[in-house]
């Protein structure tokens, strides 16, 4: 049943309507804190992400969960662990990994533990001779940041969500974007840590080691992934104390592939929001500007606000109803409200640490580099949480991110750009989330870390509650999902993406072998590996079976990989013909 206009205009008009209620920020007395990630009751510990649901959808379950609060503690559990022959997985209390790198069985099992860093994170200790600080991993980013700033420096490097632990973040190849100095990548300003690692019985079975550029391994441990042990310590490099300057300037996309390097080259955190539906794209020309200068801003991301409830479910409900009615129109009207409103309030940013004056927005290096304001909220009330929050079936979402060469990123954009071109309302689904952020990170000595200097680019789109529901235009976002990893060859991001954009990829990391070799010395028995990690590292393609190709679990081969009985066959790209892509075709299914 198609939606009629006036409905289209009702749903469209009651979320801006609700965007616009919910704008002003709630007390955090008034909002919920997310969920931990981890439930136990009589039969085990049931452990998921943020999101609620894994990229496969199954659940991971394990018999026990340890909380070690200092680093000997963490070094006993993982001792422990060793003389029982357990299979480890190390979690934070955070959990915003797509890929289930964290599960330690492919079932319920008494043979693997969870050992959790939630407690192990009040150790912070900031160095201003040497410019360093060292915090234990489960510190939070936030927590970090305040303690540095306060002794009158800065980190400068930050994923852009602060919902995550220093130990986590390092693991997975966490960044914010700059191509100068250290570079974006916050593994690249690591100066040191401790890893806690299997030992032999007359070692106690367990021992920290403590890692620097003197270390071989050190290249390896800057992104391990969880697999070469424990992380106990980090510490990190700081500069003095410094401002950011923001100013976000709307162009039209027509020559922005011929002007992203430019663009990072001038300004020194710079990215892009590219919005393809609207032929538009706006540029963060970011700066660092000296301490005294005038400005109390602060970046408090749109999407990284506290939503009230009412408002994310109502966004999700009205999505949802264009989806079942295959409304493109709807879609295209949903991402013109939201791309004006981002426009209206600048995504958040705000002057003064109150509302959107005008630009330049200037603020500490610590308010304006990364956000997360849901987070931080009362547990005793429920008007309001982050809007992915599982527990109210609000947004719920894929996120692809690919990381190119700067010498190839431009054929992307081009390939992406002729796809667009044949019908640019296909892509009004991903303008209703944030368009392609497009960020910069530098060339990296860690071994699973980028080998040049790099382009990121992250979508996101709706993902459908039920596993085999088909999405609209779900070709299109196969199509270019496989245009990025396949045809251009970009690197997955290591705690993000569905399965198939990790096919293939140890052959993408020249250094992937050294990895290997420095796995083998730390973890010789492969206490910290998993079935589900090592489909992750080593990319290889589930068996293919009905449906696999809905969720990005395998590329299709035949229709049965699609759902067939609800029209979606098939077919190659259109652009990238050797693409394989699950599409909608009326005349098959009649």
């Amino acid at each position: 049943m198609k939606l009629t206009m006036a409905t289209l205009v009702w749903l469209v008009s009651s979320t801006l309507l609700l965007l616009i209620l919910g704008s002003t920020s709630l007390p955090k007395a008034y909002a919920m804190p997310p969920p931990s990630p981890v439930n136990c009751d009589a039969t085990g510990c049931k452990l998921h992400n943020s999101y609620g649901v894994w990229n496969d959808r199954k659940e991971c379950w394990v018999q026990n969960v340890i909380y070690p609060t200092t680093e000997e503690e963490l070094r006993f559990a993982v001792a422990e662990a060793n003389r029982r022959k357990l299979k480890v997985k190390i979690i934070t209390g955070f959990s915003h990994t797509i890929p289930k790198l964290a599960c330690p069985g492919n079932e319920l099992s008494k043979n693997s533990v969870l050992i959790s860093t939630a407690k192990y994170n009040s150790g912070i200790k900031v160095d201003v001779k040497s410019l360093t600080v060292t915090a234990d991993s489960g510190v939070g980013l936030r927590d970090l940041i305040n303690k540095v700033e306060e002794a009158g420096l800065s980190l400068v490097a930050s994923p852009y969500w602060e919902g995550v632990s220093i130990g986590g973040l390092i693991s997975t190849g966490a960044h914010g974007s700059s191509w100068w100095g250290k570079g974006g990548a916050v593994h690249d300003h690591v100066v040191g840590l401790s890893l806690v690692v299997p030992a032999k019985e007359t070692e106690g079975y367990a021992k920290v080691i403590h890692l620097d550029s003197r270390n071989q391994i050190f290249n390896a441990a800057k992104v391990s992934l969880g697999l070469l042990g424990a992380i106990s310590k980090v510490k990190l490099s700081l500069e003095p104390g410094c401002k950011r300057s923001i100013t976000n300037v709307y162009n039209n996309d027509s020559h922005f592939e011929d002007e992203f390097m430019d663009l990072a080259k001038k300004h020194e955190f710079a990215d892009i929001i590219w919005n393809p539906s609207k032929h538009a794209v706006i540029y963060r020309q970011d700066d660092r500007v000296p301490l005294n200068s005038s400005g109390d801003g602060i970046n408090d991301y749109l999407g990284f606000q506290s939503n009230l409830i009412l408002i994310s479910k109502t966004v999700r409900s009205s999505e949802k109803a264009l989806e079942t009615s295959r409304s493109v129109n709807g879609k295209c009207l949903m991402a013109n409200t939201v791309v004006g409103y981002k426009k209206l309030v600048a995504n958040g940013l705000k002057n003064n640490n109150l509302l959107f004056t005008g630009y330049p927005v200037v603020g500490r290096q610590g308010k304006m580099q990364t956000s997360g304001s849901c987070l931080y909220s009362s547990a005793s009330n429920t008007l309001s949480t982050c809007a992915w929050d599982p527990r109210i079936k609000g947004l719920f979402f894929y996120e692809t991110t690919a990381i190119f060469p700067a010498s190839k990123f431009r054929n992307f954009i081009q390939d992406v750009k002729k796809l667009r071109d044949l019908k640019p309302e296909h892509f009004c689904g991903v303008d209703i989330y944030n368009g392609f952020l497009i960020r910069f990170i530098k060339a990296s000595d860690a071994y699973l870390g980028q080998p040049e200097d790099s382009v990121v680019v992250d979508f996101n789109y709706y993902r459908a509650n039920e596993a085999s529901t088909p999405r609209l235009n779900q070709d299109i976002w196969e199509e270019v999902e496989q245009i990025a990893f396949f045809k251009h060859g970009a690197k997955p991001h290591w705690a993000k993406n569905r399965n198939l954009a990790f096919l293939g990829v140890q052959q993408k990391y020249p250094n992937f072998c050294k990895f290997l070799a420095a796995k083998k010395q730390l973890d010789p028995e492969n206490m910290f590996s998993s079935y589900w990690s090592d489909k992750i590292i080593f990319g290889n393609e589930t068996e293919k079976a009905e449906g696999c190709a809905m969720e990005g679990m395998c590329i299709c081969s035949e229709d049965k990989h699609c759902n067939p009985s609800k029209g979606y066959f098939c077919k190659p790209g259109i652009v990238y013909n050797q693409a394989k892509v699950c599409r909608f075709s009326a005349s098959l299914l009649a």
